[in-house]
């Protein structure tokens, strides 16, 4: 099959209202993909993959790029792998370390084609070992550089960077070209994600981090791993009452709580689990 290539860079895409019109077209079925420039299209739609237009952003772009690759499976493994490396190598990381600024979505909407293209992987397997050790390295240090935690933004929508990268390690972790000598770099990379200070988590953060910390449990991750860093959590917050103001230090042990109770509803059904539920019941009586 003859490579598909797509250069980001010099072939101008579709401004934004031109992509608007054709992506409604296609969702109303005025037009079909298989009529369309699916290149060109997919050029246009992660061009604009940070619009700060929630009907763009959202309901037509990514619901999009959901049908093309997860639904209907139309695009090839080629273009899939150029996407990816220019989500990794640029898109991921625009505008990282600021706070509260419209950059957010452009990452946020990133890691959610990555977790579709992942998905699409996990289907077909066409990346490499290489090329999943290497978006398993920029994940990590996307999630450690994110500052910006905000979920709805009013009038531009979801930004919620952390749900939508819990849900690219989600599809990562299903990978079998990711050895069970990752889950901890992993895990740890999600963990300091649950226990932050700056604000209280209020839509769903928790329970989407906990997906892929489930996964990589039912996995095969050693639950002596969890529980060391369940056994640490009194102690530390401890630590941080006396570093933290008053009000950053309750927004922790808010989220800290909230996380804890989460993880609790997963696991006390699973009789598998029964040490990992007494851990966390310990934890929560002694904070």
């Amino acid at each position: 099959m003859e490579k598909v290539q797509i250069n980001f860079i010099n072939t101008a895409p579709m401004n934004a209202d031109e992509l608007k019109i054709v992506l409604g077209d296609i969702r109303s079925g005025v037009r079909n993909w298989e009529d369309e420039d699916k290149v060109f299209l997919v050029k246009s739609m992660v061009q604009h993959i940070g619009s700060t237009d929630s009907r763009l952003r959202d309901q037509l772009i990514y619901t999009s790029l959901y049908k093309l690759i997860i639904e209907k499976n139309l695009l090839e493994h080629d273009l899939l792998k150029e996407v990816l490396d220019f989500c990794i190598s640029g898109l991921l990381f625009k505008g990282i370390g600021k706070n509260g600024t419209d950059t957010v979505f452009t990452r946020s909407f990133t890691t959610l084609l990555i977790a579709l293209i992942l998905y699409r992987d996990n289907e077909d397997n066409f990346l490499t070992q290489i090329q999943i050790n290497n978006v398993k390295d920029r994940l990590i240090e996307y999630i450690n550089l994110e500052k910006d935690l905000r979920g709805y933004v009013s009038v531009k929508g979801w930004a919620h960077s952390i749900a939508h990268v819990a849900d690219a390690f989600d599809e990562l972790v299903k990978n079998h070209k990711v050895s069970k000598e990752s889950y901890k770099v992993i895990l740890n990379a999600l963990w300091k994600k649950v226990f932050v200070s700056d604000s209280v988590y209020v839509h769903d953060e928790a329970e989407r981090l906990l997906i892929p910390i489930m996964e990589m449990v039912n996995n095969g991750l050693e639950l002596g791993v969890i529980e060391t860093l369940l056994h640490r959590i009194p102690d530390e917050l401890l630590k941080l009452k006396k570093e933290l103001d008053e009000v950053n230090y309750w927004f922790l042990v808010a989220n800290c709580k909230l996380f804890l109770k989460s993880f609790y509803l997963e696991v006390k059904q699973n009789t598998s689990l029964l040490s990992l539920q007494a851990t966390i019941e310990k934890c929560l009586s002694e904070i």
